[in-house]
């Protein structure tokens, strides 16, 4: 069989097991793994390497459109690609207008394509008072839809903004007639602001502050009470960035009531605590907060068990301002880490190498999971007749991240001084070599708008 590529010598790591052997791609499809004596017009060797399904990052935040000097999808897909993410589900926002309405989601669409060098999904928002909005934008192709429970948002004119509890019902009733998922940030607004209020004054605005104004609790309750509005609703829900093994609980005792109900949780939960974060500085602000070691092994006994869908960035990007603490008040910092040039890398290194997971879970949190909670039908695994995209990862290339390896707009990371014991080293895009450490990016971005495969009939 005549072929366009063949990836050679590499521990092709599939659906049912590693093999060691040859994947042999054509239009931008795999058609063969472990097969030899195969002609191809490029035959790259993978000697070495393990051989991955690109992964699919299903939670990143690109701020473009209004808020480009944030992350644009050419510097944000540039990084995602260099740390071997083939695929994005992008968040609703922090671009501005936000995409909450179905011009909006178009508007978006269009500025993604051309400039992205991977693959990308969208998602739409619920805000307050538009539920009319939500069946256009499934129609136009949404992944999902996001909603936030913490107060977000700013007074500038098409900023995102949470919901209160009339509105969430509200928009669950209307989701809930497109088939479509709403992911959701669930920390209690209420709780979580006056907590920080109470902390503010009393003069309290260090890292450990900031800590206590979020406490699990303000995670669990909101989860609890999303999952019961679901319930009424008929709404399928998904919850990112889940920080706790407490939070993971009540959504496996709603899966065994029978809801349709899945979580994630991000690399920097999984590889960052509370000391890190007071060691690291603003740069490691998130919320919900990184967690005691205690609650973080804990949160690791349950992706352990298989009971996390996805492994996400999160990668939440500002200007280096936005980062910085002049006046020594965390709760004035922008809160939210770039991170998602080192998901596979990083995650790699504290889940595998450290014997926390087998890489049959490594590939099923970063590709499979997420691609098929998204309806990614040709993508998440190298198996044949899915899209070619994979990624190469070195387990023994131990490197130590400086900020001149990141590609983001901004150079900021709280990963940067960190020690990794393994490297991605080539990213392919549908059978094309899109990044290749020490050679960069192919010249021109070839990334494409995907939809979600698993919306009801009817919707589109």
């Amino acid at each position: 069989m005549q072929v366009a590529t063949v990836i050679k010598n590499g521990l092709i790591v599939t659906p049912t097991g590693v093999v060691n052997g040859d994947l042999a791609i054509k239009d931008g499809k795999i058609v063969a793994i472990g097969e030899g004596s195969l002609s191809a017009k490029e035959v790259i060797d993978a000697q070495g390497q393990l051989v991955l399904p690109g992964m699919v990052d299903a939670h990143v935040h690109i701020n473009e459109p209004g808020r480009s000097n944030w992350e644009d999808y050419h510097t944000g897909s540039q990084a995602l690609a260099a740390g071997g993410t083939t695929s994005m589900v992008v968040m609703p926002l922090n671009a501005l207008p936000a995409r909450t309405t179905a011009a909006e989601f178009n508007r978006h669409r269009l500025i993604a394509e051309g400039q992205s060098y991977i693959d990308f999904a969208l998602y739409g928002g619920l805000v307050p008072g538009n539920q009319a909005d939500i069946g256009p934008m499934a129609e136009a192709g949404a992944a999902g839809f996001k909603a936030f429970m913490a107060t977000t948002g700013s007074d500038e004119p098409g900023d995102f903004h949470n919901v209160d509890d009339y509105d969430l019902y509200r928009g669950m009733q209307a989701i809930a007639k497109t088939g479509l998922r709403l992911s959701l940030h669930a920390e209690n607004a209420v709780l979580t602001d006056r907590l920080a209020a109470d902390e503010i004054a009393h003069h309290h605005t260090d890292i450990q502050a900031y800590i206590d104004s979020r406490p699990p609790m303000v995670e669990v309750e909101a989860v609890r009470r999303a999952l019961y509005l679901a319930k009424q609703t008929g709404c399928k829900l998904h919850f990112v960035h889940l920080s706790t093994g407490e939070a993971v609980r009540e959504v496996q005792r709603a899966q065994a009531a029978g809801q349709d109900v899945t979580c994630e949780t991000c690399v920097h939960y999984l590889a960052l605590n509370t000391d890190d974060f007071k060691q690291i500085g603003p740069l490691a602000k998130c919320s919900p907060v990184l967690r005691t070691p205690e609650i973080q092994d804990d949160l690791w006994r349950e992706v352990q068990a298989g009971h996390v869908n996805a492994v996400t960035s999160d990668h939440s990007p500002a200007p280096a301002e936005m980062k910085a603490n002049p006046n020594d008040n965390i709760f004035e910092v922008w809160g939210g880490i770039s991170g998602a040039q080192n998901n596979l890398d990083l995650f790699y290194d504290v889940a595998v190498k450290s014997g926390r997971l087998s890489i049959q879970q490594f590939v099923q949190l970063t590709a499979a999971g997420p691609a098929k909670l998204f309806g990614l039908k040709s993508k998440g695994e190298l198996r044949v007749g899915a899209d070619a995209d994979v990624a190469f990862l070195n387990p023994n290339q131990s490197y130590t991240l400086r900020a001149e390896d990141l590609y983001y707009k901004d150079k900021l990371s709280a990963y940067v001084g960190r020690h990794i014991n393994c490297r991605v080293t080539r990213t392919l895009l549908r059978g094309k070599t899109i990044f290749e450490l020490g050679q960069g990016f192919d010249d021109q971005p070839n990334g494409k708008f995907l939809t979600n495969e698993h919306v009801a009939e009817g919707v589109r």
